[in-house]
């Protein structure tokens, strides 16, 4: 049963009309029955579960994608032996204060439990709304380190925090560099300046000096991710003869980077992100050959894991031609981590809820790690991180080896010989 609890098309000024956030969202199976959750006798009534997304405005892409995870996740729930969800979709619009009236109006009309949003400005604001509320929150994807640095009894996430995301960026490029016996001396650093890009430049300064890195950071550059126009950013960091380019990017920018960088003729060893962007599917089928080789060192899932082939399987077969990537995996376990607390606590509650959440520890997941469990913050920290690479259209995991699936090409073929 699916209860569509979306909010009007972005404000003026996001780019996003009426018509075209219908058509996104037709096309993402959100519209009214398009993705019914079936229920499961003897467990009761389903629970509410409100998931907020950005399914408009600047992050609208990514968060249609993470509605993917969603579409899937019934029928894997139901082999896996969970009750049913009834899912509450709402839209945050890409803003953190329709995200908190978002999360106020789903907990309004009965949802139990709420699942979120992405963005961690957006789920910053969710988190509040539902600690004092009372509803358990379950993050699908947010890295901000304060968001579960406050003491909150109802906020869980499992997703890493920029540090921790750092910390394994930093390990899986020196496994890079060494399987290849090559290494940058010097980067430039482009990044974001919402909440998620601050909080990683942050986490670099403080974590890569503990990894003795083989370059150095020779220019940090900060754009705001809506930006429609990146070629001074990529000249100014072109000028400074950089060898590579680290990167903090969103979808739209990463693309206009990409586009930058061939119009500007410059070809670094790597382009090595600490984020999403570069490896969404949109940029892989907007710039086709010229999407080959970046290197991102993200969030991902553990290929190897029988439900990781699992959740390809079934995403192949909803949305064919679509990647598996962060988006359905963390959105897909968050669910999992709701319907692992229903059957446990047996109850809608909130407060059972909570309380069972705490003792999540599901072994049989995607993500890469031992599985799912929270510490007394709230956040799994035994999560592991992955270098991957764009193919030809896929993508390929080439660090850690222990989740691995490929061997890194490298360095990155110049765009003008492509």
């Amino acid at each position: 049963m699916t209860r569509n609890s979306s909010t009007k098309s972005a404000r003026a000024g996001q780019g996003v009309t009426r018509r075209s956030v219908a058509a996104g969202l037709g096309a993402a199976g959100l519209l009214a029955g398009t993705a019914p959750f079936n229920i499961v006798r003897g467990q009761g009534a389903a629970l509410k579960v409100g998931v907020l997304l950005p399914r408009s405005g600047t992050q609208a892409g990514i968060g249609q994608d993470c509605q993917r995870g969603v579409d899937i996740a019934s029928g894997l729930l139901k082999d896996l032996g969970y009750p049913s969800l009834q899912i509450m979709n709402a839209d945050t619009e890409s803003n953190v204060d329709n995200s908190r009236a978002q999360a106020e109006k789903l907990i309004n009309e009965g949802a139990q439990l709420l699942v979120g949003a992405f963005d961690s400005g957006q789920s910053t604001a969710i988190a509040q709304v539902a600690e004092q509320k009372g509803i358990p929150f379950v993050i699908n994807i947010a890295a901000a380190p304060p968001i579960t640095e406050q003491g909150y009894k109802f906020v869980f996430r499992n997703f890493p925090v920029a540090g921790t995301i750092l910390g394994d960026a930093f390990a899986n490029q020196k496994e890079i560099f060494a399987a290849t016996g090559s290494a940058p001396k010097t980067v430039a650093f482009l990044h974001v300046n919402d909440t998620f890009g601050m909080a990683m430049k942050g986490g670099i300064g403080a974590v890569m000096p503990k990894f003795d890195m083989p370059y150095k950071i020779v220019e940090q550059i900060a754009y705001d991710p809506a930006a429609r126009d990146l070629s001074v950013e990529v000249a100014k960091a072109k000028a400074t003869g950089a060898e590579a380019l680290l990167v903090v990017s969103r979808l739209n920018d990463a693309i206009l980077l990409t586009r930058e960088l061939v119009k500007q003729r410059w070809s670094p060893m790597a382009v090595l992100s600490m984020g999403p962007g570069w490896y969404e599917d949109q940029y892989l089928k907007t710039l086709g050959k010229l999407a080959n080789g970046p290197l991102s060192f993200v969030p991902w899932y553990d290929p190897n894991k029988k439900l990781s082939k699992q959740l390809e399987t079934a995403l192949a077969k909803a949305h064919p031609g679509i990647n598996l990537n962060t988006n359905h995996v963390y959105t897909f376990e968050a669910l999992l981590v709701a319907a692992d607390a229903y059957k446990r606590a047996a109850s809608t509650d909130p407060k059972a809820l909570a309380d069972a959440i705490r003792k999540t520890n599901i072994t049989e997941n995607v993500s890469p790690g031992p599985g799912i469990m929270f510490n007394e913050k709230g956040q799994n920290d035994k999560l592991k991180n992955s270098a991957i690479q764009n193919r030809d259209g896929k993508l390929v995991t080439v660090a850690p080896k222990t989740a691995a699936n490929a061997k890194v090409e490298w360095p990155m073929k110049p765009y003008d010989k492509r």
